[in-house]
């Protein structure tokens, strides 16, 4: 399953914490996952979008938390390379972004200071919109290679699996 591909990556960057949001069909994802060393955070308002599922991590996350790295279940892609690279090169940013050789795409990481305005986010591009609003606070750090595909379509996941494949 590509959640449990990306679980497996976040469990390999060695994060402190490790929060789930789930939305629809949560009860049969978590049946169907392994949600090992994991927070649950169960979002009942996913249908408005990625921003709730952030709303609804935020609060279970530990009081010491400094930065929290955002990765997305349906894109398995992103490696733990990636993540460490993020961080890496954040310095003391209040907002990260990769840029790929081909744009900017996740992860992102935000410093603690960042918190409040993501607990604010509504709909489905809710973090992008952000990005663009803060624009000056955010650090772009070189990841190498194209940005990871993200899975919305069964042509999205037809193209992984080709990727995956060694197919052209």
């Amino acid at each position: 399953m590509l959640l449990d591909a990306v679980l497996a990556t976040a469990r390999v960057c060695g994060f402190a914490q490790l929060v789930l949001a789930v939305g629809g069909s949560s009860e049969e994802v978590l049946k169907s996952v392994n949600t090992a060393g994991c927070d649950v955070a169960v979002n009942p308002d996913f249908a408005t979008g990625c921003g709730s599922s952030i709303a609804a991590a935020l609060p279970v996350l530990h009081s010491d938390t400094d930065v929290v790295v955002l990765l997305l279940g349906d894109q398995p892609g992103v490696t733990a390379e990636n993540v460490h690279r993020l961080l890496a090169g954040r310095g003391q940013a209040g907002i990260a972004v990769c840029r790929y050789d081909d744009g900017v795409g996740h992860p992102f990481a935000f410093a603690r200071s960042a918190l409040p305005s993501l607990a604010g986010l509504h709909g489905d591009k809710a973090v992008w919109k952000l990005l663009e609003e803060r624009a000056s606070e955010v650090t772009e750090v070189p990841v190498p290679g194209a940005t990871p595909l993200d899975i919305d379509t069964d042509d999205d996941y037809e193209r992984v699996l080709d990727t995956l494949r060694g197919a052209p």
